[in-house]
């Protein structure tokens, strides 16, 4: 898959079927979205592309929410790859672009820039200044360009409407079941390896500590966990989100115990999905306590894993496409 940061689609993929939108999380209703500009795409002929932002309108207007992302950029490109798009372009969201009318958006970015011959876009999507265009002004404006626009309809299940929104009350819920059910794989961290305070070596339970950075802060707690590393290695483990309550001074960071291995992984970017969420954060009495605490949450971990059946993933070069996803063998 080709990844356009600046300047003009190519020549190549110019007419093809974008699929338009934020799409953090990639979700069942951002998949639907996507999915249809591939079958689209396929059937008459042209490239298939994504547009997305970077970094998402949020972050921009409202610098003081908390971190709210599922995924970050490299990893929305990655399960579009997964997905079987032919290219992905990254349009920076900034004051200049924020600015620009319904009009000049279509023009300017969809006509000029891309060479869209249709956009794909969800029932909800806006754009434009003070979000002044909607689905019907994208089909209006576009036709004056050569652009055709297709909706597609809201994702639905029992519980309402799938969307980024239900996903982050899931995992601050401590329900990561229910978000991965939406998203069709578990939500998943990625970063690289940090040097911590080492406490876990001394009692006999080494970790990989990762920064949080922009993500979501699910429940802070332990988790049962898969990690995959960037050889390709899946490794079952169990991880301690949150401030460590045992350690002064507190330190936000996502620290992981992994099972029956050993190596240097410092510097290394790994993946770390949460799977099944065990405990809170406990402060407990003293070195010993939380000696067997962490033996007691391997051995949970080690029981709930056996029963989460493992899923491929973008990150790795093998990985299958996230359109079926669910379920997959490792």
């Amino acid at each position: 898959m080709e990844r356009i940061f600046s300047g003009a689609v190519p020549r190549h993929l110019r007419g093809g079927v974008v699929a338009l939108g934020n799409f953090d999380g990639f979700h069942r209703g951002h998949q639907a979205v996507v999915g249809h500009a591939l079958d689209r795409a396929r059937a008459e002929g042209r490239p298939a592309l994504v547009a997305t932002f970077d970094p998402h309108p949020a972050a921009l207007f409202r610098p003081d929410l908390p971190p709210f992302a599922l995924t970050t950029t490299p990893q929305k490109l990655d399960l579009f790859e997964a997905f079987g798009i032919d290219a992905a372009v990254v349009i920076a969201f900034d004051r200049a672009l924020a600015a620009h009318s319904a009009e000049a958006f279509v023009g300017d970015q969809l006509a000029a820039q891309i060479g869209a011959g249709v956009v794909v876009s969800g029932a909800d999507f806006t754009f434009g200044v003070r979000r002044s265009g909607d689905t019907a002004a994208l089909a209006r404006i576009g036709a004056g360009h050569g652009i055709a626009a297709d909706v597609v309809a809201a994702v639905g299940d029992a519980g309402g409407i799938v969307s980024s929104s239900r996903i982050r009350d899931h995992l601050r819920a401590a329900d990561p079941a229910a978000a991965a059910a939406l998203l069709t794989r578990p939500f998943t961290i990625r970063g690289v390896v940090e040097h911590g305070a080492k406490l876990g070596r001394t009692l006999g339970f080494p970790t990989a500590n990762l920064a949080l950075g922009g993500y979501l802060r699910p429940a802070y707690g332990v988790y049962a966990v898969r990690v995959r590393l960037d050889d390709g290695s899946v490794i079952d483990g169990v991880a301690n989100l949150g401030i460590r309550p045992m350690i002064d001074p507190p330190l936000e960071v996502l620290e992981v115990n992994l099972f029956d291995w050993s190596g240097d992984l410092y510097g290394r970017t790994i993946e770390v999905e949460l799977d099944v969420f065990l405990r809170p954060e406990w402060k407990l009495d003293g070195l010993d306590a939380l000696t067997r605490q962490i033996a007691a949450d391997c051995v949970a971990a080690r029981a709930a894993l056996a029963s989460v059946k493992p899923t491929r993933s973008a990150f790795l070069p093998d990985g299958s496409s996230v359109r079926a996803i669910s379920g997959c063998p490792s």
